[in-house]
């Protein structure tokens, strides 16, 4: 670990250091991208290169009148180059440059790909990052070492973001983060969206984008803001596809296989997206706790345990979809997704049981087999009417989704004498369904006014029912009867009713953003009674407003300026508001809490821009009624459930810098600085814990002759703290290669992730008169290589319909399945 730090440290100061040598730069150079036809050509790739050596120096994409601008650049020589599917790449004119001034560049005219390349013609590369106004976009093919990654390893690197212990996702070092794909929810919560971005392939994904303090037209949900996984849809017309393979080796093997197919002619454009995983791997948990006595510092007893957790999983996706362009104005559209994932895990777990000076009394050897069947079918109905050529636009959504869950469990626990004497046997079964349905529907409404204004507002309502099961029997005697202290039925319904107005206005340099959404939430919950716990319910109404503010000044061509304001809210994930208790071994349950309260958070961010390329920022965020992993010592067991326990203070300032360090050379590297203070009362217990911690994550990209790149990239997390949790530090490097095969129409790619394997997780929690400790291992160190070969025949470049469905916040709650 000290090694792979100060790795880390030499290339950040290294890439300071060329950061500190950057000149004054004040040239903004323009142009127009055209067919033969002189059409605008729009979503082209346009390069500005020096016409001394052709090395890039920015990359930008036409807009949809096909113009492109590059601002902030020193002057000099240089040349455009432009590429687009289904066009032979063109270069400009020599495009010389003073300070001061700007140049328009003549338009440069793309012809139809040669016979040759007709079939296939690889866009510009992309940057790995691309940092915008309002979000951060990572470009997921640009990176090579995310070939064979799942989604979730994707995210790992991605700048500001952090996955703990259990795969819960942090953005900024704050937790609640709502992942969208396609704009559309993921329907999944907490750790449990884990399970779905493990089995999403990253060769199906085309752009992370991140959002930290999204406006009044998205969900008021996620204190921390939106990470939005948009999946390959491709643009072009005609008929065209790719197909991939991977293999990737870990201490056990995997296989992942996409399949995306486009068609677009005329009125229709229609797609299909599949994907299938395999993946075997394990989890590897140690924890030891030391009990104390009421003067806080006699041990009276301890207890240490080791589990290995083996995986198996199968996942089938599917995802299609169609546009119907009924007119230049109109267009009607369909989504339908869907998953098929069978999931086993087993639990070997040896505990040992010693008493106040280390001497062993006993130990429990238990062992679990957990099946897991969950499906999922989603539907997206939408509509898009364009009323005229000024912006004037009306879009509807209507969404439905439905999740079964079929999760059965066997456990062997078995107690033994410290001489291996066999005490007891205790044999538990559980069967634990659930059933999801979501409904929602939306209307969003844009007006542009005079004099660069726009208005926009919105309505939106949703509607979900979740059926809960726990069926536990215990064999006595023989026979399997009824543990009715474990087993529950719990039924939750909520309707949440949202609506918004925001308006937007450039005055010459100054850009002012003001928006006010307003949601109303009734949830009503009944747990059914059995023999041993009694029937019970809750319901709550209550009405929340969030503002939202942004200001932008762009003070010059070199700096821009930009602050937000906003207020978030973040609700349960429907399970974690569900009391019963779910086993996992003799001494760790998990529980919900009916009585978990929603946290409302104000976030604060200043942020400054120097010359596209060194991006400057400063966040405050407050949160009251903070919802967190909590835990409970009852004897010698822990329940692990969510809680409120008080506020959260959070500060930090992250430095991202995009650097062409040489022409085949470019660097991104992200520094993120995070102060975070918890106060509060929990189990009587009072709560005052503080903590920073600094991450760093470095990304190399390396471009050679005759189609070969490469990658190296690393990230470095400081200790820090979650909640009542103080992780170590931990991190890890990546390297890969890339080679373009068969005419740029194959891509083969070698990588591997995690090759010094750090990426181990340490920390420790103290609570009531507890004192633990764990260490956590998963298969994360994995070498990959994937082949991808692109088909088609491209009749034009042209534009995509952009979708976004209206169950926004509801899907991000759902909790199915479980993760390792």
């Amino acid at each position: 670990m000290k090694k792979m730090s100060t790795l880390l440290t030499a290339l950040l100061l290294t890439t300071l250091s060329l950061v500190s040598q950057a000149q004054t730069k004040n040239v903004k150079i323009s142009g127009r991208v055209e067919d033969a036809s002189k059409t605008v050509v729009t979503a082209a790739t346009v390069s500005l290169l020096k016409s001394t050596d052709s090395s890039l120096v920015k990359v930008t994409m036409s807009d949809k009148e096909g113009r492109y601008t590059f601002e902030g650049i020193a002057a000099g020589s240089f040349l455009v180059k432009v590429s687009a599917i289904g066009f032979a790449e063109a270069f400009s004119g020599i495009i010389a440059t003073k300070d001061g001034l700007s140049a328009e560049v003549a338009p440069v005219q793309l012809q139809i790909a040669s016979k040759e390349l007709k079939a296939f013609t690889v866009a510009g590369r992309k940057p790995l990052i691309e940092q915008k106004i309002d979000r951060t976009v990572i470009n997921v093919d640009a990176a090579v070492t995310n070939v064979g990654a799942s989604a979730l390893e994707v995210l790992e690197k991605s700048p500001g973001v952090t996955v703990d212990k259990d795969g819960t996702i942090s953005l900024k070092g704050k937790q609640s983060v709502q992942v969208f794909v396609d704009g559309k929810p993921s329907y999944l919560s907490g750790e449990q969206l884990v399970n779905l971005l493990k089995n999403m392939n990253a060769n199906q994904l085309e752009q992370i984008e991140i959002m930290t303090n999204p406006p009044a037209k998205y969900d008021a949900a996620g204190n921390s803001g939106i990470i939005n996984i948009k999946t390959k849809k491709n643009k072009q017309k005609g008929f065209n596809g790719s197909i991939s393979a991977t293999y990737a080796q870990g201490v056990y093997g995997r296989t992942n296989e996409s399949l995306n197919l486009n068609y677009r002619n005329g009125k229709i454009n229609s797609f299909l997206n599949y994907g299938y995983n395999y993946n075997e791997s394990f989890q590897e948990l140690g924890i030891e706790r030391f009990y104390k006595e009421s003067d806080g510092k006699t041990i009276s007893a301890s207890f240490d345990q080791v589990a290995f957790m083996p995986r198996q999983n199968n996942n089938h996706n599917l995802k299609f979809g169609m546009d119907y362009f009924a007119s230049k104005k109109t267009t009607i559209g369909f989504v339908a997704s869907g998953f098929n994932n069978l999931d086993k895990n087993q639990n070997y777990n040896t505990s040992n049981l010693r008493n106040g000076i280390g001497v062993l009394d006993s130990m429990v050897y238990s062992t679990s087999f957990m099946n897991n069947k969950w499906k999922n079918g989603s539907m997206n109905l939408n509509l898009r009417h364009q009323f005229d050529s000024t912006g004037r636009e009306l879009t509807v959504d209507f969404d439905y989704s439905r999740y079964d869950s079929k999760n059965s469990q066997e456990f062997i626990n078995t107690s033994y004498t410290s001489n291996w004497v066999e005490k007891n046997k205790y044999l538990l079964n559980s069967q634990t369904p659930i059933d999801i349905s979501i409904y929602s529907g939306k209307l969003d409404y844009t007006h542009p006014l005079k004099k660069d204004a726009k208005l926009e507002a919105g309505l939106k309502t949703s509607y979900v029912e979740t059926d809960n099961k726990a069926i536990y029997t215990t064999l006595q005697n023989g026979s399997w009867i009824p543990d009715y202290s474990k087993s529950n039925h719990f039924d939750y319904k909520e309707n949440i009713n949202a609506a918004y107005v925001n308006f937007n206005k450039q005055f010459g340099k100054l850009g002012v953003q003001a928006g006010l959404r307003a949601e109303n939430t009734n949830l009503s919950g009944h747990q059914l009674g059995n023999p041993v716990n009694p029937d019970s319910s809750f319901k709550r109404s209550y009405t929340s407003v969030f503002p939202t503010a942004f200001i932008s000044y762009n003070a010059d061509s070199s700096n821009q300026f930009a602050l937000s304001v906003g207020r978030r809210i973040d609700r349960a994930s429907y399970q974690d508001m569900n009391p019963f208790l779910f086993y996992i071994d003799n001494y760790t349950y998990e529980a919900g809490n009916p009585y978990i309260r929603p946290q409302y958070t104000m976030n604060y961010e200043v942020s400054h821009t120097y010359n596209n390329f060194l991006v400057t920022t400063i966040n405050y965020s407050n949160t009251l009624d903070m919802m967190t992993e909590t835990f409970e010592q009852k004897g010698y067991a822990t329940i692990v459930r969510q809680g409120n326990i008080g506020r959260r203070k959070n500060a930090g300032i992250s430095i991202s810098a995009q650097i062409p360090v040489v022409k085949w050379w470019s660097a991104s590297v992200y520094t993120n600085y995070n102060y975070s203070r918890f106060e509060g009362k929990l189990y009587g217990e009072d709560i005052n814990v503080e903590g920073a911690n600094l991450l760093v994550n470095i990304n190399n990209q390396f471009r050679f002759n005759k189609g070969w790149s490469a990658e190296l990239s690393g990230f470095y997390r400081t200790k820090g703290v979650e909640g009542q949790i103080l992780i170590n530090p931990l991190g890890q490097a990546s390297a890969g290669v890339s080679k373009q095969v068969m005419k740029g129409k194959g891509s083969l790619r070698l990588s591997i992730r995690d090759m010094f394997y750090t990426n181990k997780v340490k920390g420790s929690i103290h609570f009531q008169q507890t004192d633990a400790y764990f260490w956590n291992k998963r298969d994360s160190r994995v070498a990959s290589i994937s082949f991808t070969y692109r088909f088609g025949k491209p009749l034009k470049a042209a534009g995509s319909s952009k979708r976004n469905s209206g169950a926004e916040e509801e899907q991000n709650r759902v909790k199915v399945g479980g993760s390792n």
